[in-house]
């Protein structure tokens, strides 16, 4: 699984000179990438050998404490886990230190080899095996929204849309699909691009977003999910990177701006059998799709309260869910109808498929995928039917009903069975801990608006 030819490491040495140093990537339960960086002259031991990083690295919060609640931490030693490359995913960092710079992505596994169960990446790899099992393979797509921040802040030391720097205009309306905002960013989008094409990674398109300056930037459909979560995650990183050599910041936030919209991942998922034939497209061509597709469809409905902790982990992401900002606030469904949960996006019959769009940006993507394909197999082994779909504005039809509780979306989390069963309940409960005492140190904290609207008036 983890093997790589001692001849492809030394290619890439051999085609790369300049690169004197790498960085050793691992994504957190945030997230959040952490690792190693070491020398060239270390690369090959990396493959032979592994890394070695603490077992708490997954009981980290956001800000790099150690959760001992996981049981991650001193409970156990704080004892070390080996870490694997991933193959095919050495690349150059083109943005850093003037090309001299590398990246290999690592998982961490258990001394006999076996997945570690915290590893988000693991726990994706298992939901894959159960789909596998009953003959199926995911194709997906992420598309990811993220706004661009300038690095100087206000008088007040609040956050700001960044300056054009075509026009040097203070980006201040929606400006949706524009192509002229496109061209104004035109140099940090063809860096991304050109980055993006030396890491191999598989960007499909770039929009203008619904805000002052928010974009989106979307990956081609895949029919390998651990890929296609591996090239999210590494993208994040290269748009902050190239997003600073501009002089900018870019943000995946959940909810940067309180009055505009928030920053979502949407992802797409279709499902083929073993002949290669996607099981969501009728052979006659009905636009409705199969049985298939309603029953997975149901699956995601049904555990959709029970999964709003992964698609929204920490404080800010609950901020997203306001009503007239796009974002599904009840679980609901429909064809070509942005107003819902779950889209059935239109297009040829041999693409059909799901389109998920309750998420943050700042979702775990190998936790999220783990999370909707548990759905999909759910409802699929249990035949279940989803509601009629719907037409219209489903936000006019469906009051709110998905939690916009921190607390009580953890709570659904650990209560259910089948996302317990799915994800594995060491997992959830390593998981559940780590944002419960996230949530105990944010508590802790009293914001400025508390001050101005209680401090001399209660």
């Amino acid at each position: 699984m983890f093997s790589t030819p001692t001849d492809d490491i030394q290619d890439f040495l051999d085609r790369h000179p300049e690169i004197d140093s790498f960085d050793l990537l691992i994504s957190d339960l945030n997230g959040v990438i952490r690792g190693k960086r070491i020398s060239r002259d270390n690369l090959a031991k990396a493959y032979s050998s592994g890394i070695a990083l603490p077992a708490s690295v997954f009981a980290l919060d956001i800000n790099g404490n150690t959760i001992e609640e996981t049981g991650l931490g001193l409970a156990t030693g704080d004892g070390d886990r080996l870490c694997r490359p991933i193959p095919d995913s050495l690349m150059p960092v083109p943005w850093l230190r003037g090309g001299r710079h590398g990246q290999l992505l690592m998982t961490m596994v258990e001394p006999d080899e076996s997945p570690f169960f915290a590893d988000p990446r693991q726990v994706l790899t298992q939901a894959l095996k159960r789909l596998t099992a009953m003959g199926l393979t995911p194709v997906v797509a992420l598309e990811l929204e993220f706004y661009l921040v300038d690095r100087t802040r206000t008088s007040s030391g609040a956050i700001q849309p960044p300056c054009s720097p075509r026009s040097g205009e203070r980006a201040t309306q929606s400006q949706l699909y524009s192509i002229q905002e496109l061209d104004e960013y035109a140099d940090f989008l063809d860096d991304i691009q050109s980055a993006a094409r030396i890491q191999d990674l598989p960007l499909d398109t770039a929009l203008k977003e619904c805000a002052p300056g928010q974009f989106e930037i979307n990956l081609v459909h895949c029919d390998d999910a651990l890929r296609a979560c591996d090239s999210a995650v590494l993208l994040k990183r290269l748009i902050k990177g190239v997003a600073l050599t501009h002089g900018f910041e870019a943000t995946f936030m959940a909810k940067p701006y309180g009055l505009e919209a928030g920053n979502g991942t949407h992802v797409h998922i279709s499902l083929l059998n073993e002949a290669g034939n996607n099981v969501f497209s009728d052979t006659e061509g009905d636009a409705m799709g199969t049985p298939t597709l309603h029953h997975a469809t149901a699956g995601l409905l049904e555990l959709m309260p029970a999964s709003m902790a992964i698609c929204a982990p920490n404080l800010n992401s609950f901020r997203r869910f306001q009503p007239g900002l796009y974002v599904p606030m009840a679980p609901t469904w429909g064809y070509d109808n942005r107003s819902v949960a779950l889209r059935i996006p239109s297009g040829p019959n041999g693409a059909r498929r799901i389109e998920h769009r309750v998420a943050g940006a700042d979702a775990n993507p190998y936790l999220l995928l783990a999370t909707l394909l548990a759905g999909i197999e759910h409802g699929i082994q249990q035949r279940l039917a989803p509601p009629a779909p719907v037409t219209g504005n489903a936000y006019d039809q469906f009051p709110p009903s998905l939690t916009n509780s921190w607390q009580q979306a953890l709570d659904l989390l650990e209560a259910n069975e089948v996302l317990g069963e799915a994800l594995g309940r060491d997992f959830i409960h390593v998981f559940v801990a780590n944002r419960r005492a996230e949530r105990a140190q944010a508590m802790q904290v009293v914001s400025q608006l508390e001050y101005d609207w209680y401090l001399r008036h209660v």
